[in-house]
């Protein structure tokens, strides 16, 4: 006998193995089982440990919503991952590969990949403090180095802060040094308002005053009522007045436009003008008085 014949017969006992297609077969099975087991497993774990946070925001054990966000979706990554992996080594076992031994070279394998990566390491210890001692949490805005805007995802390794403009921006977390978190506490919004030397100080004062005591009523933002402290500064041509208002945390831009739209109104309905800069022309040729000229700001 041929060895071509010896192989081919060789290969159809192997295809005629009624035990070799039973096992094949069970295999396929436990691996769809465990796949379907697992995912159907993940969603239900997922589901009650977003439900547990909903009940928490009801009992006066409720931690702040920026830290349960962050938290949740460091719970929900954290999650499937330990349940991927779980999958793998049981998917691995059924097909007859031995678990133990990979754990025991992945062991020593991630101990002398420990060494060299070192910057991993410090990312995911950084990490982990960054969460344990809540220095900023998903949706806040911060500013890290260079990077200002609100905070995306904060995870084990990296933070993803996206601008303002739409960029998204990825820190590793061993790389952040200081931060600057405006989401902490209450913002200030700041307005000047300037008048005419040859206004009425006093009644425009009047007037703003009584304009502010309706806007808390009128933009939810403001935390209370915006505070005229008086005149701030003498400019070349007007006497400038500060205005501040106390706001939610990251609102005070908004307030402060609204604040300023609603006090130019306000002086319009009483006749106050906003100035503008003048200039005095002198002619040397001519002993003339002094011809006055007004230029109109274009802002």
């Amino acid at each position: 006998m041929s060895s071509v014949e010896k192989l081919y017969n060789k290969m159809l006992r192997i295809l005629t193995n009624e035990d070799l297609w039973m096992n094949i077969g069970l295999g396929l099975v436990k691996i769809i089982a465990i796949i379907v087991l697992s995912t159907v497993f993940l969603k239900i774990v997922k589901l009650a440990l977003h439900n547990v946070f909903k009940v928490r925001q009801k009992t006066s054990l409720r931690i702040s919503e920026r830290r349960e966000a962050t938290l949740l979706r460091l719970l929900d990554n954290v999650l499937t991952y330990v349940v991927y992996f779980v999958v793998i080594m049981m998917i691995l076992d059924t097909v007859g590969i031995p678990v133990t031994t990979i754990l025991a070279g992945a062991g020593i394998v991630g101990l002398a990949v420990g060494f060299g990566a070192q910057s991993l390491v410090k990312d995911i210890i950084t990490g982990f403090f960054i969460i344990f001692e809540d220095q900023f949490s998903v949706g806040d805005y911060v500013r890290i180095g260079n990077f200002e805007g609100y905070v995306e995802e904060i995870g084990l390794r990296t933070t993803k802060i996206k601008s303002w403009t739409g960029e998204v921006h990825i820190l590793p977390n061993g790389s952040i040094n200081q931060v600057t978190n405006f989401s902490l506490n209450n913002s200030i919004a700041v307005v000047d308002v300037s008048i005419a030397y040859e206004g009425d100080i006093e009644r425009t004062e009047n007037i703003i005053r009584e304009l502010l005591a309706e806007l808390p009523a009128k933009y939810e933002d403001m935390v209370k009522a915006p505070e005229l402290l008086g005149i701030q500064n003498f400019g070349q041509s007007e006497i400038v007045l500060r205005v501040t208002c106390e706001t939610k945390p990251m609102r005070h831009w908004f307030i402060a436009r609204a604040l300023r739209k609603e006090i130019k109104l306000r002086l319009d309905e009483h006749g106050i003008e906003i100035p503008f800069p003048r200039l005095v022309l002198y002619n040397r040729q001519e002993e003339a008085e002094p011809v006055q000229k007004t230029m109109k700001s274009d802002a």
